[in-house]
Formats: C-alpha cells, sequence, structure tokens
C-alpha cells in the first residue's frame, strides 16, 4: 500500500475522530462550533484521483451526519466542497500555478489563506443553509455561517502547522 494511502487513511480517521470526540462538544455562544474535518478534503494530494476524493469526501460527511443524526447536511457539503475545490485552487493560486507543487501546510501565504477560506466558507454556507431549509432563516443561516466559519478557520491553520510533517 502506498505511504499516501496509508496517511490519507490515517488522517480521515483522526479527523473524524476529533470531531466526534472534541470539536461537536465544543458550542460557543450557543450556536458556533468548529467543523475541522474538512481539512481531509483540503489537504487531499492535488495530483490524486478526483473520483477519490468524491468518494472519501461523501464518506466523511456521512460518518460526521451518522455522528451528528444530521440527516444527511454533512454529506451534500462535503461533496460540493470536493467537487468545487479544482475551482478554488484555480481563484485562489491563479492559472498559472503548477498544480503539483500546491502544499496547503507550508508557510500559510495570502493564497493558501484564501483557499482555505473559501473553502470553509463555501462548506458552511451550503451546510447552514441545508440545516435550517427555510427562507425565514436565512439571516440566522448566514450569521451562524459567518462565525462558525471564522472559529474553524482560526481552529483549521492550529491544526495544519501545529501537526505540519518535518521536512526530510
Amino acid at each position: 500500500m502506498n505511504s499516501a494511502i496509508l496517511f490519507n487513511i490515517v488522517r480521515f480517521v483522526l479527523l473524524i475522530a476529533a470531531q466526534v470526540v472534541i470539536f461537536n462538544n465544543i458550542d460557543l455562544f450557543g450556536f458556533v462550533n468548529p467543523f475541522p474535518y474538512i481539512l481531509f478534503i483540503l489537504l487531499y494530494p492535488v495530483n490524486s484521483n478526483r473520483a477519490g476524493l468524491l468518494v472519501a469526501s461523501f464518506f466523511l460527511g456521512l460518518t460526521i451526519d451518522m455522528f451528528e443524526n444530521s440527516g444527511g447536511v454533512h454529506a451534500a457539503a462535503c461533496l460540493i466542497l470536493a467537487n468545487l475545490r479544482p475551482t478554488f485552487f484555480k481563484f485562489a493560486f491563479g492559472l498559472s500555478y503548477e498544480y503539483q507543487t500546491i502544499k496547503i501546510n507550508d508557510k500559510l501565504s495570502p493564497e493558501r489563506f484564501t483557499f482555505i477560506f473559501i473553502s470553509i466558507l463555501t462548506h458552511h454556507l451550503v451546510l447552514f443553509i441545508l440545516e435550517f431549509f427555510k427562507f425565514s432563516f436565512i439571516l440566522d443561516a448566514l450569521w451562524r455561517t459567518l462565525l462558525s466559519s471564522i472559529f474553524t478557520l482560526i481552529v483549521s491553520i492550529i491544526i495544519i502547522y501545529l501537526f505540519k510533517p518535518s521536512k526530510k
């Protein structure tokens, strides 16, 4: 088995475990929750199989849905994020950027920050709009999206650079 595949499996399991055990129990101000499990999608190797990412993203969201009893909103949000990920790469890094050289866990640059922030914001917007699923709650969904995205961004950046692989 390839070491990259094994590393992604370990990352998948650890992020789900951390989300379920630690981050699902954080409820800031009664409605702000971090969702750093989406780091699996963000840190997935750029030059890997896109179909593999979509399948893994679906199972990632489905697993979180099973633990949170949320009816599929996490699976839908993860699939949309995984599907839009190449577009976010093009937006943040530009068309001329070599995809194979992108490493999200390198030094935080404006491009990396933009990619991470847009990805988190998109995931949370889809998640909360599907969760509320009523037009009269659109302001609540947007407010929760903004605050949870900021909190998730801070937690995600801390996790990325706390567990940054050492350079060989």
